[in-house]
Formats: structure tokens, C-alpha cells, sequence
């Protein structure tokens, strides 16, 4: 079982759970603070479970709480927790849609940033591989201020399969490389993927030959790459920016 003890991911989990019917709880409340309480009067407006517990019993079940927790079942898994399929399926005669895949992203503080810029620049799916990625949900929530629980997440298997199917879609695949084109220098708009890998060993090479572009970001520093967090941040604003400059010269 997982909890969430961030007052942040709490707050936004129980509003899912009202909003859409996300499972979750018990909340678990040891000290009852002023934030805390508000917590508890959401809880019971969204009809989820308020357990009283002891100090020592909460620490155990969710070390790092500030006197509360929510148990949650999906390691924090946010609002569509799908398949790449039902993704697809879902977009309809969708022409813009945004998905970022994930290729070894395992620590948890990379993993909720990224969603965090998920959440602020309108990516509509992170997809990462069963059992390979960041999965501590406490960490992931707190990183991501919460919006964890609305960025649609999905697992696979198979990432090859999943660009695949992507592509058959009409989906454009780029993958971040420090030697790939600048992303300005690139069509970001319709129905993009962007790939991005481990900074250790980068994006693996068959899911590399599945892409269908590389694509950089020019720095000026000293060091030669961006953390991978920093890096879907740059490219998800500039996605977005080719659009929204779309929109205006059509306006």
C-alpha cells in the first residue's frame, strides 16, 4: 500500500476523487493541525474515510507524515491511468495531442517534475515502462505539487510497440539528444511524441530508431546536457509555443 503525506497531494488526490471517482483513501490523521484540518473537512465533503491513528502508527505506515496520510492503492497513479491503445482510441478526430515517453526515468524527483511540466504545459500522457520508472508516490506527488493526480499516466511493456503505435496514429516521434536540431528549427505542433531517457545511458537504441527525429536544446553552459526534468520543460513550452502562435496567426 502507498500513501501520499504532502498537504499538496493530498489536497489535489481527494479532489480527483470527487471530481472522477479516483479510489482512494482512508485519511489517516494523527495531529490535527490548522492545514490539516481543512484536509479532514475536504475529506468528508468528498465522502472519502477519516481514521483517527496514533503518532507511532502513522510513522510506520507513512514515515516523513506531517500528522496526516492518504492510503492510496495505484502508487498515486493520477487521472487516466490507461493503456497507449485507449489513449489513442480516446483522441477521436483530435488533430493536436501531446505524448511524452519515458525511457528509464527511475528517480522519483525527475519523474514528479516532469509531470509537474505535464500538468503547466498541456502534455496529454506520459507513458513509461511496467516496472522500470519512478514509482515512489510520496516522493512523485510531492515533486509534482500535486498534479499528479491529473496527468494521465500509462504503462507498457513495450516502449518500441508503444512509439509504434503512435506513429501509425500520426504521431511525429522525437527523441532528445544533445546533438539532435533545436526544437525552434522543428515542426512541434499536430500530434507530437517526445522521447526522453535516463541521463545516464540516454534513450535506448531501438526505441532511438523508432523515432523519427532527434531533437536538442542549445546551451550555453559549461556542462553539456540538461537534467531530463529541466529538458521536457523546455521542449513541452516550445510545443506549446508553436501552437499558440498557430492560433494567433489563424485569429
Amino acid at each position: 500500500m502507498s500513501y501520499l503525506t504532502g498537504f499538496h497531494a493530498i489536497e489535489e488526490r481527494l479532489r480527483l476523487f470527487k471530481s472522477a471517482g479516483r479510489a482512494c483513501g482512508p485519511l489517516l490523521l494523527a495531529k490535527a493541525g490548522p492545514r490539516a484540518r481543512e484536509l479532514v473537512a475536504l475529506a468528508a465533503a468528498c465522502k472519502v474515510r477519516v481514521d483517527r491513528v496514533g503518532a507511532f502508527e502513522l510513522d510506520g505506515r507513512a514515515p516523513g507524515n506531517r500528522g496526516i496520510a492518504l492510503e492510496v492503492g495505484d502508487f498515486g497513479r493520477g487521472a487516466a491511468a490507461a493503456s497507449v491503445d485507449e489513449f489513442i482510441a480516446g483522441l477521436g478526430d483530435r488533430a493536436d495531442a501531446i505524448a511524452l515517453i519515458l525511457d528509464e526515468i527511475t528517480d522519483p524527483h525527475n519523474y514528479g517534475a516532469i509531470l509537474r511540466s505535464c500538468d503547466q504545459f498541456g502534455a496529454d500522457i506520459v507513458i513509461s515502462r511496467n516496472r522500470r520508472s519512478a514509482k515512489h508516490a510520496d516522493v512523485i506527488s510531492k515533486t509534482s505539487a500535486g498534479t499528479s493526480a491529473w496527468v494521465a499516466q500509462a504503462e507498457t511493456a513495450n516502449l518500441v510497440r508503444a512509439a509504434r503505435l503512435l506513429k501509425e496514429a500520426g504521431f511525429w516521434i522525437y527523441g532528445a539528444d544533445m546533438q539532435g536540431e533545436a526544437p525552434y528549427a522543428i515542426d512541434l505542433r499536430g500530434r507530437l511524441a517526445l522521447v526522453l531517457g535516463s541521463e545516464g545511458s540516454g534513450i535506448s537504441r531501438l526505441l532511438m530508431e523508432a523515432c523519427d527525429g532527434a531533437v536538442g536544446i542549445p546551451t550555453l553552459g559549461k556542462i553539456d546536457s540538461l537534467n531530463v526534468s529541466v529538458a521536457a520543460g523546455v521542449l513541452l513550452y516550445e510545443a506549446q509555443r508553436q501552437r499558440k502562435a498557430r492560433q494567433g496567426a489563424a485569429g
